[in-house]
Order: C-alpha cells, then sequence, then structure tokens
C-alpha cells in the first residue's frame, strides 16, 4: 500500500491535470486537506479536480463564501477555503458535518483553521514551489487514501 505521492508539476495546467486524475482516482466519498502557501496552487488544482468529474463553468476560490457546492453526476463536492474563518466554532454554525457525506468529495483549503471541528482528512495534499514550479506531495491517512494514492 503507498501511504506517500509526489509529483513534480510544471505549470498550472499541469496543475489542473493532476486535479482530474486526482478525481478519477477517487471512487469513494473523499476529505482531503489541502496546504500550501497563498498562491500555490490549491484552488488551481481544485478546478481540476472538479472539472474532471465532468463541470464544465467556473471553479472559483470560496474565500469569502467558506463553501462553494458543486453537484455533479453521482457526486456533490465541496470546495472549502477557510482562510477568512474567525473561529472553527463558526463551521458548527454552518452546519459543516452535514457536507461530508457517502455522496461528497470535499477539498478544504486553510484545514488547520477548523481544526477541531473538522474530520480527519483521508489525504493530506500540499503544494509548494520550488523554483519557477510546483511539488505536490500527498500523505495517506486512511485506507480511502491509500486507495486513491494507489490509483495515482
Amino acid at each position: 500500500m503507498v501511504n506517500f505521492f509526489k509529483q513534480q508539476l510544471i505549470d498550472a495546467e499541469q496543475t489542473v491535470a493532476f486535479g482530474g486524475r486526482l478525481s478519477a482516482a477517487c471512487e469513494q466519498p473523499i476529505c482531503i486537506y489541502l496546504h500550501g502557501d497563498l498562491g500555490a496552487g490549491k484552488t488551481t488544482l481544485t478546478r481540476g479536480f472538479i472539472q474532471g468529474l465532468g463541470h464544465k463553468g467556473n471553479v472559483k476560490s470560496p474565500t469569502y463564501t467558506l463553501v462553494e457546492p458543486y453537484e455533479l453526476s453521482g457526486w456533490q463536492v465541496y470546495h472549502f477555503d477557510l482562510y477568512r474563518l474567525g473561529d472553527p466554532e463558526e463551521l458548527e454554525f454552518m452546519g459543516i458535518r452535514d457536507y461530508f457525506t457517502e455522496t461528497s468529495h470535499c477539498l478544504v483549503e486553510w484545514p488547520e483553521r477548523g481544526e477541531g471541528i473538522l474530520p480527519l482528512p483521508d489525504i493530506d495534499l500540499t503544494l509548494r514551489y520550488v523554483d519557477q514550479q510546483r511539488v505536490v506531495e500527498l500523505q495517506a491517512n486512511t485506507d480511502v487514501g491509500q486507495r486513491v494514492l494507489n490509483k495515482l
């Protein structure tokens, strides 16, 4: 079983393409925490993930709304951006637990801001810059996460 995966991503197009590969490998509901500095490519990768599941429209960062929902064939995808979250307790007021279901994929940017409230992730995904390129690293934390990494 694979617990760790690492790949270099040359540009935004490769980041989008990797997001599509990642979504294709997710055959079960999954929770992915997205780590990385501002501008590291978390939303770009999420765009590829959502488009890989058939979404044709725009994929925007939910920085001000905290969550952006996408209804797709057989799945709901919830893209969270907790950068502006003031207190993790705010997540309880928005009914955070209702998003994590048997038919949903949840991608969470800035998950440390929801610590103690969010469920544990199946995968911790980190994007970081190395020179002018990005490196993506995935750490599987559950059996579901390991199955996804095995498919990558």
